[in-house]
């Protein structure tokens, strides 16, 4: 193995770790900054904070993107909110609260020391978009305005409407073009990270493709971050921007650096659900509506009356019913799985019978339809234009889906890799999330990470390199990554199969749903293991890429996405098959409690997965990160 496996967790009480920490690193002085290069591949939330903030602090650099401007990346389409412990509601909310809440809607499987810091720095996060300017919501008197999410008893996620993740970029956007204009950062659109150049164990550089041009080149710096998002279109049909894929992330791994718990995957509870078999991307509706509206199913199997003529005793509220302290706001996890059984035994709704009722009549005859609007109107609009139904005179659909990967590349507590030099951040990275991310903790984690965590940490990393030079690009071992990706896209373009990327996408995308989706066995998962690679080994002889390497060719970029897709789902099979247990969002069928919870085993399982690559997905080695849990008692989740 590469590098070091140690989570250089600090030493002390939990709540001085992070300030301690800071005081006990290395620094790099302002005139020593300018010295050093750093590349941050991917300018979503996470990217762009890290490499605005790093280019305000002076170090020089690139910044790359594969869509044609930053503010293209998929964490625009966030929509809920963002959390922060600020107790503005003075409902008992307290950065304390926030870690609590985190480590147990985890199912008790991430490092609590890095949650702790997440919850400390989450108030920092609203202060800072509030100078860019981002329009929160405001009460009445001009106060922030806060919501509920689900997996709390408190509110404590901020919001711009069902327009958070896009507010949010455009003021990270708006930094990182500051430190463009400046020229502290160099910004290459249109680009795409193909391999990660590795020198003596330490990441060096890049390998990237013009995706206009073709044009394959190597960048070279002192440390590389890592801001790619998640591996969520794995499944095929997912609420990610069909452009997502784990390519950068997937290619770090074959270079060395481990990837921890692929078997974790969030499935979102409130999504429109998919019309035919041929729909090639689903789309979410915020956690936020669960806020105001109520979720149920007829108790009837074949109920033919309208929503509205239903009374109120023939509908089944099962969320309300099973889980009273929390209802319809119970974590992620818990209302998928519910979901998915009420529709399993015959409940379903809509003309596929494939969704249950999100119902605001209630809330509207509350606040009015005015209020409702002011709250949810975009959404509302949203889910009109794509189903033809109008959300305010008969309930919204929905049903779970593919949404967001708490599994990622592993880091230690500065958010390096094992392999040293390589840093990774957002949700590109394992850390902060366990086994089920709560709502609203996304946009958190990206920029706690970028703004506040690896400005820090990087300097410990770059300070003792001060008076050593970057790579050159000359250097074989450049020359070598170039014309492995070079060869790579020959193979590619050689092929001369008979189906398309797209054709083998979906058919894993099939497999992946029906035995790693909502709920594992052991015969499916060994199942999976033996028809992923069967389908690979087809796809690798009768994959037609049509098109050259000169110039733009979506296809030529989606045939090396979708090879990773294939070798990641191995591993993910695997790792879900050796994880004898169920938490968050790994549900495995033989290990749920008499009330059909999932039930850890904590004996066997509080650790990180995290696997080497060796040589191929079926030859990974599995290495393990024991939890320990110092603040928060493992017990049996609850939320009833």
């Amino acid at each position: 193995m590469i590098g070091s496996f140690d989570s250089k967790v600090p030493d002390g009480p939990m709540a001085e770790k992070w300030t301690n920490h800071k005081f006990n690193m290395k620094l790099v002085n302002p005139a020593n900054k300018r010295k050093f290069e750093v590349i941050v591949v991917g300018t979503g939330l996470a990217g762009a904070s890290a490499a605005a903030t790093m280019g305000e602090l002076g170090y020089k650099v690139k910044a790359f993107t594969y869509s044609d401007t930053p503010r293209r990346a998929h964490s625009i389409a966030a929509q809920g909110g963002i959390n922060a412990a600020k107790n503005y509601q003075n409902d008992g909310d307290s950065v304390h609260r926030l870690f609590y809440d985190t480590v147990k809607g985890g199912d008790y499987r991430s490092r609590e020391a890095n949650v702790h810091r997440l919850a400390e720095v989450s108030v920092n996060i609203i202060d800072q978009c509030v100078a860019q300017g981002v329009p929160f919501a405001r009460e009445y008197a001009g106060q922030l305005d806060n919501r509920s999410f689900g997996g709390a008893q408190v509110s404590r996620t901020f919001y711009a409407r069902g327009q958070t993740g896009q507010q949010l970029l455009i003021g990270a956007y708006s930094a990182l073009m500051r430190q463009v204009s400046k020229g502290s950062v160099e910004l290459h659109t249109r680009t795409e990270m193909l391999d990660l150049i590795v020198e003596d164990g330490v990441a060096r550089g890049i390998v990237t493709r013009d995706l206009v041009t073709g044009d394959v080149r190597s960048h070279t710096a002192h440390a590389v971050v890592l801001a790619t998002g998640g591996y969520g279109n794995v499944y095929y049909l997912s609420t990610n921007a069909m452009m997502c894929n784990v390519t950068a992330g997937w290619r770090a791994h074959r270079q060395g650096a481990l990837f921890a718990n692929p078997c974790y995957t969030q499935i979102h509870p409130t999504c429109i659900p998919a019309s035919d078999e041929f729909q090639s991307k689903l789309t979410l509706m915020s956690e936020s509506l669960r806020n105001d509206g109520r979720i149920w199913v007829p108790r009837s199997h074949d109920e033919t009356r309208m929503a509205k003529d239903i009374p109120d005793d023939e509908r089944y509220y099962y969320l309300e019913e099973k889980y009273p302290a929390f209802g319809n706001l119970v974590p992620r996890d818990v209302a998928s799985r519910n979901a998915k059984t009420v529709v399993d035994q015959g409940m379903g709704v809509g003309p596929l019978k494939n969704g249950v009722f999100l119902d605001f009549a209630d809330a509207i005859a509350r606040d009015g339809e005015q209020t409702v609007r002011e709250k949810y109107g975009n959404l509302f609009d949203m889910y009109e234009r794509i189903t033809g139904e109008n959300p305010y005179e008969r309930p919204m659909r929905i049903y779970p889906a593919t949404h967001y990967t708490m599994g990622g590349l592993w880091v230690d507590y500065e958010l390096q890799s094992n392999v040293p030099g390589l840093f990774v951040v957002g949700e590109a990275n394992f850390s902060d999330h366990g086994a089920n991310r709560l709502g609203a903790s996304a946009l958190m984690q990206g920029l706690a990470d970028g703004y506040f965590v690896l400005p820090y940490t990087i300097g410990n990393y770059l300070a003792p390199l001060l008076g050593q030079g970057k790579l050159s690009e000359d250097d074989p071992i450049c020359q070598a990554a170039v014309q492995g990706v070079a060869d790579q896209t020959k193979k590619w373009l050689s092929v001369g199969g008979t189906q398309s990327v797209d054709y083998y996408h979906r058919e894993l995308g099939k497999l992946v749903w029906d035995y790693i989706g909502m709920e594992r066995d052991k015969a499916g998962l060994e199942k999976a293991m033996t028809e992923i690679p069967a389908l690979r080994e087809e796809f690798e002889k009768n994959v037609r890429v049509l098109g050259d390497g000169q110039s733009l060719n979506s296809s030529l970029e989606k045939v090396g996405r979708v090879a990773d897709f294939f070798e990641l789902a191995e591993l993910k099979a695997r790792d879900a098959l050796e994880r004898e247990e169920s938490c968050g969002g790994h549900f495995r069928s033989e290990s749920q409690t008499p009330e059909g919870e999932a039930l850890r085993n904590d004996e066997d399982f509080a650790h990180v997965a995290a696997w080497e690559w060796g040589g191929d997905p079926g030859s990974a080695i599995k290495h393990k990160e024991e939890l320990t849990f110092e603040e928060v008692a493992l017990t049996q989740r609850s939320y009833k």
